[in-house]
């Protein structure tokens, strides 16, 4: 039972391949000519069928690779240029009170795409809230580090460390 199980397993992995690795598929940056191709076709025949999309539009792409490209680049409604501080605060308590649930987040900011918010997040954000003392994941005050010396309770956890040792050695012969 247990070898049907695996063999299965290894049939069904082997005949699932990624869609961009077929033979004669376009890969790396899309051309302004490819671009003017996908959003004429689904200006005229509109979103879906991805799968199909590339052979009907005339692309040498695969579906998942269109469907990304107008989702995050060439749909009209996605805006261009900087974020504005007021998108930057939704940003911030979106996600102190989502976490990394970037779909959702962007849901709630007309025309910013999931990704985009996130890179914004990730590289400008959280170097913002480490200068002004945020943890960028808690949305905390950053702890001061304490030194050995300057710490509290320094000398009684090196003394519980010591007894621990000499109670494990006494117990594990």
């Amino acid at each position: 039972m247990r070898n049907q199980l695996t063999s299965t397993r290894n049939d069904n992995a082997s005949k699932a391949t990624p869609c961009c690795t077929k033979v004669g598929l376009k890969r790396g940056p899309w051309t302004p000519q490819e671009d003017d191709l996908l959003s004429t076709y689904i200006n005229r025949e509109g979103e879906g069928r991805w799968r199909t999309l590339p052979k009907r539009a005339g692309l040498l792409r695969c579906g998942k690779s269109c469907r990304l490209r107008w989702i995050n680049y060439l749909r009209p409604s996605v805006k261009r240029g900087q974020i504005t501080p007021d998108e930057e605060d939704l940003i911030l308590r979106f996600h102190r009170l989502l976490g990394n649930r970037w779909s959702l987040i962007a849901g709630r900011i007309p025309g910013r795409t999931d990704n985009e918010i996130k890179n914004y997040r990730n590289t400008h954000l959280s170097k913002k809230l480490i200068s002004q003392g945020i943890d960028p994941r808690t949305h905390r005050p950053l702890n001061p580090i304490h030194s050995p010396s300057t710490h509290p309770k320094a000398s009684s956890s090196s003394s519980k460390v010591k007894s621990w040792r000499c109670c494990y050695c006494y117990n594990n012969p």
